[in-house]
C-alpha cells in the first residue's frame, strides 16, 4: 500500500480488485501537535491565565504525546477493555482490585508525568493553575477517562492541607511524577479518589448515614457508598457522620504497616460513557480513617475538593469540545461531496463555525477561571471564583452534550462508528454535566453564592463590565442582565424556578465579556451576535450572514 498526497490509499491490485480502491476518506489525524494546532488555547493561556509566552514547552511536549498515534490507540484501547473487578483472589482471599488494559495505565502514567494532577500545587505562582489546566486539557480530550482521578489527586490537595500531619505524609506522594498500579504503603506516587453520595441521599450528603467511631488516634468507618470514583486510586476523601455531626475522613486502601483496609468493592458501575474509568460502590466494615478539617464540618473541609473538580468538569468538557472540533474540521477539510470540499459548503462551514465558537468561549473562560485558582489570587479573584465556577461548570457542561451531537453528525455514518472518536466523546460529555453537582444543583448553588457572599457577585459582574462600550449588542445584554439580577440578589430564594435562565445569562454575559477583549473580531462578533442578540438561537449552524466563516475557521 502506498498514500499519495491527497491521502488516498491505492491499492497496487486495484486493476484486479477495484472495489478495494480507498478513496474520498480522510486521512488518519495522527502523528499531530495538539497544542501548537489549538490556537485559541494558546492564545487564551496568556490572555487570561498568566502564563508568559516562555512558559510552554512542556505544553508543546504533551501536544506531541497526545497527538501521537501511538496514545491515540491508548485511548481506543482503554475505552474498548473496561476495568475488571476482582472482589477474591484464586485462593479466596478478600482483595478488591480493580484490574484495567495496560493502555489505560501507560495514559495515567504520562498525565501523571506531565504534572496534569498537581504541577499547579508544586510549582505554584502566577499562570501554575492555567498551565496545569492546559495540561489537563491535553490529555483530556484525547482519553477523558483516566481524567477522573487525575483531577481527584489535583483538588485533594486543598482539603489534606487542612490536617497538617496527614498533609506532611501524603503531599508529597501527591506531587510526585511517578506513577505506578497497584497497592502498597511505599509507592513513591499517590492518586486520590472520593466518596460522598449514598443512595438515599444523592446531592444532599447531610442525609448521609456512614458512620465513623473514634478509635485511639483515628475513626473506624461502617456504611455504604453509592458512588465511589476510582476506586483503584491509594486514599480517598469521605464523608461520614459522628457525633459531632458530618465529619471529612482520609482512608487510605493500605495502613501504614502494609495491610489492606477493609474497603469492600461490591460492584462497579455500569456507565453509559466513561468507559475506561472504574466508578463503583464501596461497604466499609471498621474501615480505618483519619479526621480532615473540625468536627462537624466535613461538607466545609471537602467543598474545597468540591470547587476544583468543578472547575475540572469545565475544563474537561472544554477538551472534548476541542476534540470534537478537531476531528468535525479535520473530516470537512478531506471530505469531498456534490463537487466540493465540505468544508467550502456553506451550511457545513456554518455549523463547523459555531462549533468552533462554543469551543473557544469555553477555552477562553476555562484560563480565566484558572487564573482565579492560583495561590497568589487576592480576594477579589476567590471572590470571582467563587460564582464565576458555578455560573460557567452549569453553562459550559450543559452545552457539551449537544456540541458533541452536532459533531457527530459532521462526520455522517462515520461519526456513528466506534472506530472514530466522536462516538465516544458523545457518551463522555454528559458525565461533566452531572458530577459535582447537576444543572439545578449548581443553578441553586449560584443563587446560595448571591445570598450570603455579595462580594462574588460584585467581582463577577466587575469582571463582565471589563467589555463595556465594545460592542451594542453586549451592552443592551448587559443591561437586562443587570435589570433581571436586581430583584434575584434581593431575595434569591424567590427565584429558584428561574435560577437556569439567570445563570444562562450570567454564563453568556461573562463569556462574550472575555472574547470582546482577547479573540479576533471574527469570533467575538459572531459569538455576541449568534448568542447574545434578538435572533439568537441554540441550535449550530444557525451563525447570521454577517459572521466571518472562514475567520473562525483558520483558528479550528
Amino acid at each position: 500500500m502506498t498514500a499519495n498526497d491527497a491521502g488516498i490509499t491505492a491499492d497496487p491490485h486495484s486493476a484486479s480488485y477495484p472495489t478495494h480502491y480507498v478513496s474520498n476518506q480522510p486521512p488518519p489525524r495522527v502523528d499531530i501537535n495538539e497544542y501548537l494546532l489549538n490556537l485559541p488555547l494558546q492564545e487564551h493561556l496568556m490572555n487570561f491565565g498568566g502564563v508568559s509566552a516562555g512558559a510552554t514547552a512542556a505544553l508543546e511536549a504533551t501536544g506531541a504525546v497526545v497527538g501521537s498515534a501511538k496514545v491515540q490507540d491508548d485511548a481506543r484501547l482503554a475505552h474498548k477493555n473496561p476495568p475488571i473487578l476482582h472482589t477474591h483472589s484464586k485462593y479466596g482471599q478478600r482483595i478488591d482490585e480493580v484490574e484495567y488494559h495496560p493502555s489505560y495505565h501507560r495514559v495515567l502514567g504520562q498525565a501523571v508525568a506531565a504534572g496534569a494532577h498537581t504541577s499547579a500545587w508544586e510549582q505554584p505562582g502566577k499562570g501554575a493553575s492555567a498551565l496545569r489546566a492546559a495540561q489537563f486539557m491535553l490529555f483530556a480530550q484525547v482519553e477523558p477517562g483516566h481524567a477522573c482521578p487525575i483531577s481527584m489527586s489535583h483538588a485533594a490537595v486543598e482539603s489534606i492541607g487542612l490536617a497538617p500531619e496527614l498533609a506532611g505524609e501524603w503531599l508529597p506522594r501527591l506531587y510526585s511524577r511517578n506513577y505506578s498500579p497497584g497497592l502498597s504503603a511505599d509507592k513513591p506516587g499517590a492518586l486520590f479518589g472520593m466518596a460522598m453520595t449514598e443512595k438515599q441521599g444523592g446531592s444532599d450528603v447531610r442525609a448521609n448515614t456512614t458512620r465513623a467511631v473514634p478509635a485511639a488516634d483515628h475513626f473506624l468507618l461502617t456504611g455504604h457508598k453509592w458512588f465511589c470514583s476510582a476506586p483503584m486510586s491509594d486514599a480517598f476523601l469521605v464523608l461520614a457522620q459522628d457525633d459531632a455531626g458530618l465529619g471529612c475522613f482520609l482512608v487510605p486502601r493500605v495502613l501504614p504497616g502494609g495491610e489492606r483496609n477493609p474497603f469492600l468493592i461490591q460492584r462497579l458501575k455500569d456507565k453509559l460513557g466513561n468507559r475506561s474509568n472504574a466508578s463503583s460502590e464501596v461497604e466499609f466494615a471498621n474501615t480505618v480513617g483519619w479526621r480532615i478539617g473540625d468536627p462537624g464540618r466535613g461538607v466545609r473541609a471537602i467543598m474545597g475538593m468540591v470547587g476544583r473538580t468543578r472547575l475540572d468538569c469545565i475544563l474537561g468538557t472544554a477538551a472534548g469540545m476541542r476534540q470534537s472540533v478537531a476531528e468535525a474540521v479535520w473530516h470537512a477539510r478531506h471530505r469531498r461531496a456534490f463537487g466540493s470540499r465540505l468544508v467550502d459548503q456553506p451550511a457545513m462551514s456554518n455549523v463547523l463555525a459555531d462549533l468552533a465558537l462554543e469551543s473557544e468561549a469555553a477555552t477562553a473562560v476555562s484560563m480565566r477561571l484558572s487564573r482565579a485558582f492560583d495561590d497568589d489570587a487576592g480576594p477579589s479573584e476567590r471572590a470571582f471564583r467563587r460564582l464565576a465556577t458555578a455560573v460557567t461548570k452549569y453553562w459550559v457542561c450543559k452545552r457539551g452534550p449537544n456540541h458533541a451531537y452536532e459533531a457527530m453528525e459532521c462526520l455522517g455514518g462515520n461519526g456513528y462508528i466506534e472506530d472514530f472518536p466522536l462516538a465516544m466523546r458523545y457518551r463522555e460529555q454528559p458525565v461533566m454535566a452531572i458530577w459535582e453537582g447537576t444543572g439545578n444543583v449548581i443553578a441553586l448553588d449560584v443563587l446560595r453564592a448571591m445570598a450570603t457572599d455579595p462580594e462574588s457577585v460584585e467581582a463577577f459582574l466587575a469582571e463582565v463590565r471589563l467589555a463595556s462600550g465594545a460592542h451594542r449588542i453586549f451592552d443592551d445584554f448587559l443591561a437586562r442582565l443587570m435589570e433581571q439580577l436586581a430583584p434575584v440578589r434581593h431575595s434569591p430564594q424567590d427565584f429558584a424556578g428561574q435560577a437556569r435562565a439567570v445563570v444562562e445569562r450570567m454564563a453568556l454575559a461573562l463569556q462574550a465579556s472575555l472574547l470582546l477583549r482577547a479573540a479576533p473580531t471574527a469570533v467575538s462578533e459572531a459569538f455576541v451576535v449568534s448568542r447574545l442578540g434578538p435572533d439568537r438561537s441554540f441550535n449550530y449552524g444557525n451563525l447570521p450572514p454577517s459572521s466571518d466563516l472562514t475567520g473562525i475557521l483558520a483558528r479550528a
